[in-house]
């Protein structure tokens, strides 16, 4: 059976363009690929188009716009979600003007549907008291539970995404004086951050049990599942939602209800930030691009102090006229010496 023209440039712009062209990471062409299965589900149960007949004539700006519709309705995805996937399809036909320039004009009439206006999620972070509750939680006594609370205590020592933790291998760790680990963060760039000494303890001491210090374990996941591969994102999320339900139980209001496991990664950020560490500094240590993106901490900061001080009693400035404007007779004096002058 020969390929449609949509099978070909899809599997060039997720095979080649993303990889080679783009320099993207496995991670995101991921997700564009998730994005894609999703439009093609799309096209054949709603547009009753099937995979195998799907070509770019196909595909039209009124589609893209019920593909994004469906997603939210049927599939319950949140604007946010919606505006990811647009997102991935953007990328495709901004590509598709490069590679099929004969239907640029209908590439470019998909490009300007607009992303929909999202609230923004609250920041969720845990405060030190928070944190240390949440890792009092794993049961030591246990395999699992002396896992869980490394696991736990590598996501919030060293900021790192899920993802990062989920490809973390023994030999990403140097425990010489200045103990670090090295993060492959998004777009594949590689960071080295540092490592507080209780937590090299624990490590050590979970790789020890663990046997994956000896040389032949090296290159194995750092946090296995039963079949001895990686964990998934979904698995580290039980962990984290596992641990923080516990610890609401034990104290409610040092735990909110949204803690995930970026939430760690966000409460390092604003415990340097609280530290007075510089910006610049919790930018490379997060691995951002820039500092705008680092500011969102400062933001959140700010936000956390003027809540702070709405709290102190409000009775002690007063709305309403002072003592002088009900004053007549100092009204008439100062509105005779303004017509004088």
């Amino acid at each position: 059976m020969k390929a449609t023209d949509f099978a070909n440039a899809l599997t060039d712009f997720l095979g080649h363009y993303l990889t080679v062209e783009c320099g993207y990471s496995t991670n995101t062409v991921a997700t564009y690929s998730y994005t894609f299965s999703l439009f093609i589900e799309y096209m054949e149960t709603v547009e009753l188009v099937r995979p195998e007949k799907l070509s770019l004539g196909e595909v039209t700006k009124d589609r893209v716009i019920g593909f994004l519709s469906w997603i939210e309705t049927e599939r319950k995805c949140s604007p946010s979600t919606r505006n990811a996937r647009l997102g991935a399809l953007h990328s495709f036909f901004s590509y598709l003007q490069y590679r099929n320039v004969a239907g640029m004009a209908k590439w470019q009439d998909i490009l300007s549907i607009r992303a929909k206006k999202s609230k923004v999620p609250e920041m969720a972070y845990l405060t030190i008291e928070g944190l240390k509750l949440i890792l009092k939680q794993p049961d030591l006594r246990t395999r699992k539970g002396r896992r869980d609370f490394v696991l736990l205590g590598l996501l919030y020592d060293s900021g790192c995404r899920v993802q990062e933790l989920i490809d973390l291998t023994p030999s990403c760790f140097r425990f010489d004086e200045t103990p670090t680990v090295r993060l492959l963060g998004k777009g594949n760039k590689a960071r080295v951050v540092p490592l507080s000494g209780m937590q090299v303890a624990n490590l050590r001491q979970y790789m020890a049990e663990e046997r994956l210090d000896a040389p032949e374990c090296q290159c194995h996941p750092l946090f296995p599942n039963p079949q001895g591969n990686k964990m998934s994102r979904m698995a580290v999320l039980n962990v984290v939602k596992k641990y923080q339900a516990m610890a609401r139980t034990v104290s409610p209001e040092l735990i909110p209800e949204n803690i995930g496991c970026h939430s760690l990664r966000h409460s390092k950020a604003m415990h340097m930030l609280d530290a007075e560490i510089n910006l610049v500094y919790i930018r490379d240590f997060l691995g951002h691009v820039s500092t705008t993106t680092t500011e969102v901490y400062a933001r959140a900061s700010e936000k956390m102090k003027q809540k702070a001080l709405s709290k102190l009693n409000p009775g002690i400035v007063q709305e309403g006229k002072t003592s002088w404007q009900n004053n007549k007779e100092l009204l008439s004096y100062l509105k005779n010496l303004r017509t004088k002058h």
